[in-house]
């Protein structure tokens, strides 16, 4: 909508920001159901995330939206004391990279479907572990989760499958920035 940052797009924000988080909570709460769902992570945040950030990347044509996406997850784990590099590294990267690619694009449509595909990655730290932290992984689960939870976990999660999930992941992000292009007439 516009090309510059200005007090309401600055409140804007603030509610896609919260939208953001809350989402990405979602996403992460959904991993309690059952293990499948904490393997497919990704598949979920393609979901719920996508039509949020596209709406906010949308709105503001300007350096600094990814960004503050971003910086607002990392505040989030200092705020639940949840910080750690697992957890705040994506998200710096996302936020890096959504930020590089829509200035790369100068901010037109490929360039915001891209980054908002980059920014459904949110979750990475705490699925990733699933692939990249096996046996830290499935530590946490049989302390956290109910009996069998991490057996489980595991055995849904092998090597193929974290390349099947990305991939979906991005597939459903796409898809959402369409279904939300076309429900609220975004530019296309």
């Amino acid at each position: 909508m516009e090309n510059k940052w200005n007090g309401k797009n600055a409140l804007w924000m603030l509610v896609y920001l919260v939208l953001y988080l809350v989402g990405t909570a979602i996403t992460c709460f959904m991993g309690a159901i059952h293990p499948i769902m904490f393997v497919c992570y990704q598949i979920i945040a393609g979901v719920l995330l996508s039509g949020i950030v596209i709406k906010a990347f949308d709105r503001v044509k300007a350096p600094g939206v990814a960004a503050a996406l971003a910086l607002g997850g990392i505040l989030m784990f200092f705020l639940i004391g949840d910080a750690s590099a697992w957890h705040c590294v994506p998200f710096l990267v996302i936020g890096i990279v959504a930020e590089a690619v829509r200035a790369v694009s100068k901010y037109n449509w490929t360039g915001d479907v891209i980054s908002t595909a980059v920014m459904s990655f949110s979750t990475f730290g705490f699925y990733g572990q699933i692939w990249f932290n096996r046996d830290f992984t499935y530590t946490e689960a049989i302390e956290e989760m109910p009996a069998g939870y991490a057996d489980t976990l595991m055995s849904c999660s092998p090597a193929w499958a974290l390349p099947v999930v990305v991939i979906l992941g991005i597939a459903a992000s796409v898809l959402i920035v369409n279904l939300t292009a076309r429900i609220f007439k975004l530019r296309a």
